[in-house]
């Protein structure tokens, strides 16, 4: 074994921080997380959670005994993260499907996606909720206007610290061809989505010193709008990094109309599945971001940043309220006798 020289001893640390200093940057720039064994860590469900197709499908199962989840190997704060699942099929009764980001301790923040489980031929509900230093209460259910357990359905988040919104973007992004999303770095705003074989675009709305929030949209139609009011006292979630967390489980005291509807075990196992993951994002990497704001708001990675939901989606935003939400926790009165939350009353 031949050895080194005192210089090639001091350097050789030196580069390998280079190296994996760029190697960090390289990560904000082209996040691609297509590879389940890679980027994801089954963590409960004693089997029943199996990486398939070497690595690019994952499915969760449930049964009497056990239901399965999965989490993000990466932390992140801020970025857009894209999912195919195709959800539980048949009698699905009982059962819940989450995807969702979230930070960890007792004052958490949680953005939520919950596909509740229901009756054959009967609608899943799409249970939505945002969650900041720990508390919720910011429901709102929806049906879907597809069956999203024929095919699979991308499921999408854009987390940006004013607000989420998402667009369908018909034109393959300067990554396509190589199957690798770029990240944008300096991201303002938090996206919320649904979208079926389209890439999708952030875009971002102001308002005279208020950011926008929250929006969740499916197949590029958004449905939800959580506005930012931190500045007028209605916390965001903008300053915990989160994993991405999945997981089917058994919910059947409240998750099918309202717990009336049981599960059906002769039907087990239930299962859904999961693809084509990616996420443009800024790692939370030892207690800092890989992301930097870009001191130019013109440049490419802002430019974004000056787009403003369309009147057609605001078309296509108020059509969904008005035929396919079917619970807001904002018209609760009942729910919230001595006042609804400012959040509402800001929106």
């Amino acid at each position: 074994m031949q050895s080194s020289s005192p210089s090639s001893s001091i350097f050789f640390p030196v580069k390998m921080m280079l190296l994996a200093f760029v190697l960090l940057a390289c990560s904000t720039m082209l996040v691609s997380a297509t590879n389940f064994t890679r980027d994801f860590d089954i963590t409960w469900g004693d089997g029943r959670g199996k990486i398939r197709k070497n690595g690019t499908v994952l499915t969760l199962s449930l049964d009497r005994a056990s239901g399965s989840g999965f989490q993000s190997n990466n932390e992140y704060l801020f970025g857009q993260f894209d999912m195919q699942l195709k959800l539980v099929r048949g009698n699905s009764a009982g059962t819940v499907t989450a995807y969702y980001l979230s930070s960890q301790g007792p004052t958490w923040d949680e953005i939520d996606f919950e596909f509740l489980g229901n009756l054959s031929g009967e609608p899943y509900t799409v249970h939505t909720n945002v969650f900041t230093e720990g508390k919720g209460n910011r429901e709102q259910q929806f049906y879907l206007w597809f069956d999203p357990t024929k095919a699979f359905h991308t499921y999408s988040i854009l987390w940006t610290p004013q607000q989420i919104v998402v667009q369908p973007q018909n034109e393959p992004g300067p990554c396509a061809s190589q199957m690798k999303p770029q990240i944008r770095v300096g991201l303002i705003d938090l996206v919320l989505g649904l979208g079926s074989k389209l890439n999708l675009e952030a875009r971002v709305e102001s308002e005279a010193g208020l950011g926008l929030g929250l929006s969740f949209s499916v197949d590029g139609i958004p449905i939800r709008v959580f506005k930012n009011f931190e500045s007028m006292g209605v916390p965001f979630p903008n300053k915990q990094p989160m994993r991405i967390y999945s997981s089917l489980w058994n919910a059947d005291d409240w998750a099918t109309q309202g717990g009336r509807i049981k599960t059906d075990w002769t039907k087990a196992p239930f299962t859904a599945a999961y693809r084509k993951f990616r996420a443009r994002a800024c790692v939370w990497y030892f207690g800092a971001s890989s992301c930097t704001a870009s001191k130019s708001p013109s440049s490419l990675s802002n430019e974004w940043m000056n787009h403003e939901l369309d009147s057609t989606s605001h078309e296509k935003l108020r059509w969904v309220q008005k035929y396919y939400m079917i619970y807001n926790y904002c018209t609760d009165l009942n729910r919230f006798p001595q006042g609804l939350p400012p959040d509402c009353k800001l929106a």
